[in-house]
């Protein structure tokens, strides 16, 4: 079976069975394998209503799964850490997301790749930026720097 790369991005900003978020996120590292490359860990406010700060990281991630079969199993992943849905941008054990994957686009029920709102985000795309600076957006062709400055200019200064 080939091998495919996606860029999987980790957040946690609750304790669990590992402890404070940021060894959740090592131990989500662990559990989902065949990571080629790591970002460190950001601390980034959350979203939503959550009061809590995240550790959020990106990895660069190898499999021969599908990518609806690895979404199961970050999912298994999710709920075997504690995760439960409930109050979206609420506080989470480990929230584990499929960003980007080298065959480009894909759009099945429960998984649109690339991830619609990343580009957006710079509490993915910094981390991104560490670990594939250079991988490009399937749906703009933009490099990953040139979309995080993008973010960047647009944030209001403090």
């Amino acid at each position: 079976m080939p091998v495919t790369s996606y860029i999987i991005a980790l957040g946690s900003n609750r304790r669990g069975h590992h402890g404070a978020p940021r060894a959740e996120v090592r131990a989500a590292l662990a559990a989902i394998g065949g990571v080629r490359k790591v970002s460190r860990i950001h601390e980034t406010p959350p979203l939503g209503p959550s009061i809590r700060r995240f550790a959020n990281a990106v990895a660069w991630v190898e499999s021969g799964e599908a990518p609806e079969a690895l979404l199961r199993r970050l999912k298994t992943i999710e709920r075997a850490f504690g995760r439960r849905r409930g109050q979206r941008w609420g506080a989470r054990v480990i929230d584990l997301d499929i960003i980007l994957w080298s065959g480009g686009c894909r759009h099945a029920p429960g998984l649109v790749v690339p991830h619609p709102r990343y580009r957006e985000r710079r509490f993915v795309l910094a981390p991104l930026a560490e670990v594939a600076p250079a991988w490009r957006d399937p749906l703009t062709g933009r490099k990953t720097l040139p979309l995080l400055h993008a973010v960047d200019r647009r944030r209001p200064c403090a």
